[in-house]
């Protein structure tokens, strides 16, 4: 329950307000009597509309389609090291894909150790965000992975010296048939293009969540169900709703009022946006921690905590707490399988010898 805000026009109250009108009447109506593995096949009664199931998989923009050349060449993208000045890191290292996306330090550490302000989000279901960063700034998927790329705390490369290295180790084969028709295809632009491709493909539908919103009635445990209470009565679902459960807008965050980092302000210049973040979605959280945009709160305990005072003003118990917790918990969804790839490696040719 991150990022809830009490701040006047942070949030679109106007859209939420039509979708309360436009949903509202889903919310009643008995449910149909469950079959004999406890699901009914409808959404279980007192569960607002506004929660919607994750969906199993993310459409790929017309400039961008998914052709699977194009999303086995991001794969490897991916997890290239040389996209870094040291070889050492790559889009995997900050976003691990085999620890939820993340890589659980308080922020990022990129090239020769530097560090900038903020937490890694993670890269799982990114494809639904309305935007990209905390502070938004990126749009799409292709532009984010321009950013880290050229980022002197992270990766610390030019596009050109990009372009280079994935060309002296033997992409060129790879983004030939991944862009098949274009004179040049490798890019900058391609390289982002492909990455995006692959991130769309890092969904993980199945919580156990979903399958309570799709009528198992068994899927929540006793607290999860007690915790989803809590969660829609004392506002949360406010910001957190949707598929993501956030994701779609931007919030004040008072809690850090006085940082150094001005949020969203950064990217608008607007004084209104200061301290105003991306709302965070809260899909696999309970395999995120630590929390908010700086990675200050070391567990989903001390956030759910954190926010119930700062956002809404409400001090939650140790026991209200434990409830949402484990209502939190029933958001981990159905990882899909990535391996590591086998990355290109042209031999440098042999010295010539003279007699």
């Amino acid at each position: 329950m991150m990022l809830v805000s009490r701040r006047s026009g942070a949030i679109r109250w106007k859209r939420l307000a039509g979708i309360f009108a436009l949903l509202g009447t889903m919310a009643a109506g008995a449910c149909a009597p469950p079959d004999q593995d406890g699901t009914t096949g409808t959404r279980p009664d007192g569960v607002s509309p506004l929660f919607q199931p994750l969906p199993e998989s993310a459409e790929h923009p017309e400039d961008n389609p998914g052709t699977p050349e194009k999303i086995d060449l991001g794969h490897k993208l991916f997890f290239e090291p040389k996209l870094s000045r040291s070889g050492i890191i790559s889009c995997n290292t900050c976003h691990v894909v085999g620890a939820g996306g993340v890589d659980a330090r308080e922020v990022a550490i990129g090239e020769g150790a530097r560090t900038g302000p903020r937490n890694s989000p993670t890269v799982y279901n990114a494809a639904f965000l309305a935007a990209q960063f905390w502070d938004g700034r990126a749009e799409t998927l292709e532009e984010q992975a321009k950013g880290p790329i050229q980022a002197h705390v992270e990766m610390d490369l030019t596009p050109e010296e990009a372009i280079e290295r994935l060309r002296v180790v033997g992409y060129e084969p790879l983004f030939a048939e991944a862009f098949p028709g274009e004179e040049d295809p490798l890019t900058f632009d391609n390289i982002a293009k492909a990455i995006a491709a692959f991130e769309r493909t890092l969904i993980t539908p199945g919580s156990a969540f979903d399958r309570y919103l799709e009528g198992d009635l068994d899927a929540l445990t006793p607290k999860q169900k007690e915790g989803l209470e809590i969660f829609q009565n004392a506002g949360c679902i406010s910001c957190h709703n949707g598929a993501l459960l956030g994701g779609q807008g931007y919030a004040a965050f008072s809690h850090v009022e006085g940082s150094e980092d001005v949020g969203r302000a950064a990217v608008t210049g607007r004084e209104e946006d200061r301290y105003v973040f991306r709302i965070a979605p809260l899909r696999n959280v309970a395999l995120t921690a630590p929390y908010f945009h700086d990675g200050s709160a070391a567990t989903l305990h001390e956030a759910v905590s954190i926010m119930g005072w700062v956002q809404l003003k409400r001090r939650f118990t140790p026991e209200e707490v434990d409830a949402v917790v484990a209502y939190l918990e029933s958001l981990t969804g159905e990882f899909p399988m990535v391996t590591h790839p086998q990355l290109p490696r042209t031999l440098p040719p042999a010295p010539t010898v003279t007699e």
